[in-house]
């Protein structure tokens, strides 16, 4: 099993729960942001230093309240390559849409090249209107009928520029001309003629791997017949079984070979680990209620399970409780950590595990220290 790790690259706040203050009432100096993102830095090292794999990050930009600080997966990732030897480096995710694709794959193939291949491409399509507005894009959701244009849009966007950014790495010399990308536009000067084509410089040197969020039905459609990796988080155990089972059947139907168990998909769980379950929980209380208080308004709950069965409603924000019954938070001893993952692995057939350990609230010492415990009493009750 490969075992990441993945980190929202907040501020260490002080005054973290369901009470006040409000997200958006929360602002930090440009010092204390800068500080957790050189603290990141440490926190990938000690991923390495605890045996673990992979190291990722995620983009988000304009951020004041201090959640999501590194704007720049990739530029980060060069940084933490120069000071690691082992670990994949990547991002969950580099929002496409909100990039030019041409300057996405070279800045990728670029970090790639210098960590010589342990770059993994992540990539996604956005959450949150306020970034990807400014940055040149729209973003909806698949349940907000209101948004439903800004969503088609956004998919639209985000199809074409993974298309650019294959044929770009697939070929010596590439075209594109589409509704929204034209390259090379037509009629450009050049030493007596026109260009008719591009080169992109560099290229991957090394195979590379692309993982991309599902979390809507739409999404996991279109995944796997892409021939990329799905990476699930956030989800009622039971419907993460069945998107799992969804994505190996499209899968197969798309490329005429069954999948082997867990290949292809990636499960994300948040986990806490203390001396005992009753601390775990404590421990992870505040974290969690804060997690909830940021992201429940923008509907990321709704993966979890209602009362009736069904996906619950967007903006539930859920009880530490409700998390734990949905097994989307493992929390507990190691034992009982390793436990609540191996019950994944024994009804998924896990390859690809990527645990979520520092939450809203916590310092960078406290999580590299949950590193080193997984690493040196979960992980070897796992593999």
């Amino acid at each position: 099993m490969r075992i990441g790790v993945f980190l929202f690259g907040g501020v260490e706040m002080d005054d973290a729960g369901a009470g006040p203050p409000a997200p958006t009432d929360r602002r930090y100096s440009q010092e204390k942001m800068w500080h957790a993102a050189e603290r990141l830095l440490d926190t990938g090292v000690a991923t390495e230093q605890a045996g673990l794999d992979v190291f990722w990050l995620t983009e988000h930009h304009f951020q004041y309240e201090g959640y999501e600080v590194v704007p720049n997966g990739i530029l980060f990732g060069v940084a933490l390559s120069q000071r690691t030897e082992r670990i994949q480096i990547g991002a969950m995710f580099n929002i496409v849409t909100q990039w030019h694709p041409l300057r996405l794959a070279e800045d990728f193939a670029t970090m790639h090249n210098l960590s010589k291949g342990r770059g993994i491409l992540g990539i996604g399509r956005g959450t949150v209107p306020r970034e990807a507005e400014p940055l040149g894009t729209k973003i909806g959701s698949f349940d907000n009928p209101e948004a439903a244009e800004a969503d088609r849009l956004n998919r639209e966007m985000f199809d074409e520029a993974m298309d650019v950014i294959l044929l770009a790495y697939d070929k010596e010399q590439f075209s594109y001309h589409g509704r929204h990308f034209d390259f090379p536009p037509a009629g450009i000067p050049d030493r007596g003629g026109t260009v008719q084509e591009l080169t992109l410089v560099p290229r991957p040197l090394y195979p590379y791997e692309i993982w991309q969020g599902v979390t809507s039905p739409p999404t996991l459609e279109a995944v796997p017949r892409r021939g990329f990796g799905g990476v699930m988080w956030l989800q009622h155990h039971s419907f993460i079984r069945q998107r799992w089972e969804r994505f190996a059947e499209l899968w197969e139907a798309a490329h005429g070979t069954p999948l082997e168990a867990g290949a292809k998909r990636n499960l994300v769980l948040n986990v806490r680990i203390a001396d005992s379950y009753e601390e775990a929980v404590a421990s992870a209380r505040p974290g969690h209620d804060e997690f909830w208080k940021f992201l429940g308004p923008y509907g990321w709950s709704r993966g979890y399970m209602g009362a009736d069965g069904k996906p619950a409603a967007p903006g539930l924000i859920p009880t530490l409780e409700e998390s734990l019954e949905n097994k989307v938070w493992i929390v507990g001893t190691a034992e009982q950590v390793a436990e609540g993952i191996a019950g994944y692995t024994a009804e998924l057939g896990l390859t690809d595990l990527t645990i979520f350990p520092h939450f809203p609230g916590d310092t960078y010492d406290f999580t590299i220290e949950q590193l080193h415990r997984f690493g040196q009493d979960v992980a070897p009750l796992i593999r």
